[in-house]
């Protein structure tokens, strides 16, 4: 072969080569969409949730590993509750010492009060007395007029109604100390079941605190990783796990200012997921921001760099997460398409292709 020939071939591979390459770019690179569509790349993210203690303790035991899926109410981690459940003890028998001081408070009401009543009966009999004598007294000075009886009867008489009236006083002013008696004593009740109010209110306190110390799943999800390991004392407020709420998944992307002007909330959007392009997952716009802001590192084009940002977050649709809860996985990088004109087709490369929904056990 000539030399001539031989650059001839070099130089025809090389056109090939490059019209290969070519071709091969155009074929990867996404349909274009047209003016009733736009489009923005983000992250599949759901609400995440830390499981931590409400009181310092330290970890008995975890009971669910990194990746679990949990349901709600779902028992994950348990602190070492010995501590409070001594309180709890402590509380409980001062609550029974508070309880036997009621009943002899209640003892002692019920012991003034009949001592009232009893000086009560003494004022009543006083009183008939006093009446006895007055009469007596009235009968000696009409006698003493008419000269039948004596002076020395009629002193008696009057001394004995003096002396009955005197009774009735000292009758009364028992009575009035029988009745502070009892206000006494039922304060000192008031007060004992004050005291037991009280010692319930500790005792329920306690329990409440035994019972956070079981960490419960507040919500159906998945266990993203553990913060802490059984046997690490925690202050108040130390995360344990780390779970996200599986039926609260979005992608979060970023628009311009004249796509966001004619988004509605509620309308559809399809998600792409970089790890599976093959299939189209539809959404729902959840959430625009009222605030612009600057265009994410994330996004590449310089253009797009100068202009201010609007956040926008497509939800997925919590039944279809029911369906493929198994293949849910944040972190994933994708694309999110939105449609303008609501009377518009989506273009065939955006049709809903859903995997099979996994087969139940």
């Amino acid at each position: 072969m000539t030399q001539s020939m031989t650059k001839w071939v070099q130089w025809t591979g090389c056109v090939a080569l490059v019209a290969g390459v070519f071709f091969f770019w155009r074929y990867l690179q996404p349909e274009k969409l047209g003016e009733d569509f736009s489009s923005g790349n983000g992250r599949i993210e759901a609400t995440e949730i830390d499981i931590a203690t409400k009181t310092a303790g330290r970890i008995e035991a975890i009971f669910a590993d990194e990746g679990d899926f949990v349901s709600k109410g779902q028992v994950l981690a348990r602190m070492d509750t010995q501590q409070l459940e001594a309180q709890r003890r402590e509380a409980e028998a001062q609550l029974q010492q508070a309880r036997y001081a009621v009943e002899t408070a209640q003892s002692q009401v019920n012991q003034k009060v009949s001592e009232k009543a009893a000086a009560l009966a003494v004022l009543a009999q006083r009183k008939a007395e006093l009446e006895t004598l007055r009469k007596r007294l009235e009968r000696a000075e009409v006698l003493s007029k008419k000269g039948a009886s004596s002076i020395q009867d009629l002193d008696d008489s009057r001394a004995r109604f003096l002396s009955g009236q005197a009774a009735i006083s000292a009758a009364e002013a028992q009575i009035a100390a029988a009745e502070a008696a009892v206000s006494t004593a039922k304060s000192q009740l008031l007060g004992s079941h004050t005291v037991v109010m009280a010692i319930q209110a500790t005792i329920d306190r306690l329990q409440a605190d035994i019972n956070d110390c079981v960490l419960k799943a507040p919500c159906g999800g998945r266990v993203q990783y553990r913060v802490s390991q059984p046997g690490e004392v925690l202050n108040s407020g130390g995360k344990v796990l780390n779970m996200v709420d599986l039926s609260d998944v979005y992608m979060t992307f970023f628009l311009p200012t004249a796509v966001v002007g004619k988004l509605g909330l509620g309308s559809e959007a399809r998600l792409v997921l970089d790890a599976a392009p093959q299939y189209v997952i539809p959404a729902r716009i959840s959430f625009v921001a009222d605030v612009a802001q600057f265009t994410p590192k994330t996004v590449e084009t310089a253009s797009e760099r100068q202009k201010l940002m609007f956040r926008v977050k497509a939800r997925l649709e919590p039944e279809l997460l029911k369906k493929h809860i198994t293949q849910v996985k944040t972190g994933l990088p994708g694309m999110a398409y939105v449609r303008l004109d609501q009377q518009v087709d989506w273009p065939p490369h955006l049709q809903v292709q859903l995997p099979e929904t996994p087969a139940r056990q």
